[in-house]
């Protein structure tokens, strides 16, 4: 195959990739949320709900990161050696705290006394969200050492744990009712405060420090297409405050989304045509043609049936979940 021809396969492996990613974070982002609130939940019954709001869904989300890995090793074998061999610590972590909540869903319904269930579930969610947000901090930084690469990855993630925090509060405002919808509501609003927080810090870190910054941010249209992703986030942060005002109990969920969708372009726009910043382009570590060419058969014929598979689950348990009668 020609020069031109790999290039567009390797650009859209980049795509389908980041579309993989969108749809892991909007589906299994809320689930993890709802993990890292019951932390701050005391009532049995109140858990009761968040862990029948996921019961039926949080399985196939976690799929997606399945798939994304497989493929990155597929289509970008370099950057997946790349960043493995740096965050092998990190990653392990990260699927640890997923086998832990996983095992904590599953085995909470047999046990008579569910508290250590309910806090392994907890801390699991947050263990994979905090993880999630080391990875993401370190891809940003291209791997770099040093302080102030430490202390943007700490921000990266307090700041994919709070984004995930406000998904899970805004999906239980919408699946819940009684006391606890009513803590959800200011769950969305501590959350988004504190998403909003580190999404500022992280900008103004990017923009100022790192080499991400410097060389993709200044090229000639960057900033026009950053700053209308950027409208779009604070949008839908208002659309947030605004359901919140108006008492609209599905509203914080879809803004949440929405915000999530817009940042996640940002930063799609913000890496290419890069996979490591400073060290690996989209065209460097992609794997041959023919490799390209025989996954994107697989994934034509995959994505479609997880895509649907997503959609009529979240059709069929599209009801608010049952209160428990002394809620």
């Amino acid at each position: 195959m020609t020069a031109s021809t790999h290039d567009l396969l390797a650009n859209a492996w980049f795509v389908l990739i980041g579309l993989m990613l969108a749809f892991y974070v909007i589906t299994d982002g809320f689930d993890l949320g709802v993990g890292i609130l019951s932390l701050f939940t005391r009532r049995e019954d109140q858990r009761d709900q968040i862990f029948a709001s996921i019961a039926h869904v949080w399985d196939a989300n976690e799929t997606w990161l399945v798939v994304l890995g497989g493929a990155l090793f597929g289509a970008f074998p370099a950057a997946y050696a790349a960043l493995m061999s740096q965050l092998y610590l990190p990653v392990m972590g990260l699927v640890a705290s997923l086998i832990l909540r996983g095992a904590a869903i599953e085995f909470r319904h047999a046990a008579r006394d569910k508290r250590g269930w309910d806090l392994a579930f907890g801390l699991g969610s947050l263990g994979a969200a905090l993880g999630q947000g080391v990875v993401l901090g370190r891809l940003i930084t291209g791997l770099a050492p040093g302080a102030g690469s430490l202390a943007f990855v700490a921000a990266a993630a307090l700041g994919v744990t709070a984004g995930y925090a406000l998904l899970g509060a805004g999906y239980l405002l919408k699946k819940t009712g009684g006391a606890l919808a009513r803590r959800a509501r200011g769950w969305v609003g501590a959350s988004l405060a504190a998403t909003l927080a580190m999404a500022a810090v992280l900008t103004a870190f990017t923009l100022f420090f790192s080499d991400l910054g410097r060389q993709r941010w200044t090229q000639p249209g960057a900033i026009a297409v950053l700053a209308a992703l950027g409208a779009l986030a604070l949008l839908a942060a208002g659309w947030i405050v605004y359901a919140l005002f108006v008492g609209d109990r599905r509203g914080p969920f879809r803004g949440a989304l929405l915000l999530f969708l817009a940042s996640f372009a940002g930063l799609a726009f913000s890496l290419f045509p890069n996979l490591v910043p400073g060290r690996l382009t989209v065209l460097q570590a992609a794997s041959d043609s023919t490799t390209l060419v025989f996954m994107l058969l697989g994934i034509g014929f995959a994505f479609p049936i997880m895509i649907g598979y997503n959609l009529y689950q979240y059709h069929a348990f599209r009801g608010q979940v049952a209160q428990a009668p002394h809620s």
